[in-house]
């Protein structure tokens, strides 16, 4: 048998980003993206570490928490964290599908719809109140599920955006409702959560950007980061910072804020 050839080397991740945003740059545009983190509730050492990563960076980000389980602690740590915007996470976070194969959903219709508003528009006054002019009316429905028939009755109880997971098929997926997803998640979750590695996840970074660029998907959507907190493994911390410290210092990378997002694709 001859003797297989060794693999072809494999290309340096973090310069093939900057190969993708060195592009964007040539072509006059800027590659916006924006940072969403998931399951806040309570003030922990991951939650205070997420917040000092964000203001040592000067980095909007765009927390999602859980209205019903939400601690008193939290508003007041949030309160002196300048980059941070909190957004809505469903309201319990709890599952209410049944049948095996379905997922889990607990912004489906396994629920009077009535019953899924009233819960929606309990959690909205939750953070509300709590937040006031740091809370974006969006919501992120736990594990990026939502019935089509409650994400058209989202303005009713006052939320305007909705983010879920993976490119956009639509700027608005019902009136009044804008959408603004995330496409990139570090952490392999089968099997105990974990970072997923470099290669992998800058890759599902590039590839949007790349999507972006050749008009493939929505260019108008910025591509999103998607964390959580409490399942970051060390790895993944260190990615994290190492992804919001290469586009602060690429010309044509701007991380953007939710509440700037949602004011220009509402426009």
């Amino acid at each position: 048998m001859a003797p297989q050839s060794p693999p072809e080397p494999t290309a340096d991740p973090w310069r093939v980003l900057g190969e993708e945003l060195d592009l964007w740059a040539a072509a006059g545009r800027q590659a916006t993206l924006w940072w969403r983190d998931d399951d806040a509730a309570e003030v922990t050492p991951a939650l205070a570490r997420l917040v000092a990563l964000s203001t040592q960076a000067s980095a909007p980000l765009a927390l999602a928490v859980i209205p019903q389980p939400m601690r008193a602690d939290l508003p007041a740590c949030l309160a002196v964290a300048p980059w941070v915007t909190v957004i809505q996470h469903g309201f319990a976070h709890v599952n209410h599908a049944r049948r095996k194969g379905e997922g889990a959903w607990e912004l489906g219709l396994h629920r009077p719809a009535a019953t899924v508003f009233a819960d929606l528009a309990a959690g909205f006054q939750c953070l509300a109140d709590a937040f006031q002019d740091r809370f974006a009316p969006l919501v992120v429905p736990p594990w990026n599920r939502i019935d089509a028939a409650i994400t058209r009755g989202l303005p009713d109880v006052g939320l305007r955006g909705l983010s879920t997971f993976g490119p956009r098929a639509a700027v608005s997926p019902a009136p009044g409702v804008v959408q603004i997803n995330a496409h990139c998640d570090p952490i392999k979750w089968k099997g105990g959560a974990r970072f997923t590695g470099t290669a992998r996840a800058l890759d599902d970074i590039v590839g949007h950007l790349r999507d972006r660029r050749q008009g493939h998907v929505d260019a108008g959507e910025p591509t999103g980061l998607l964390t959580h907190h409490l399942d970051l493994d060390a790895a993944g911390w260190q990615f994290v910072e190492q992804l919001l410290a290469y586009a602060a210092h690429h010309r044509a990378a701007r991380w953007l804020a939710i509440a700037e997002i949602l004011a220009t694709e509402a426009a």
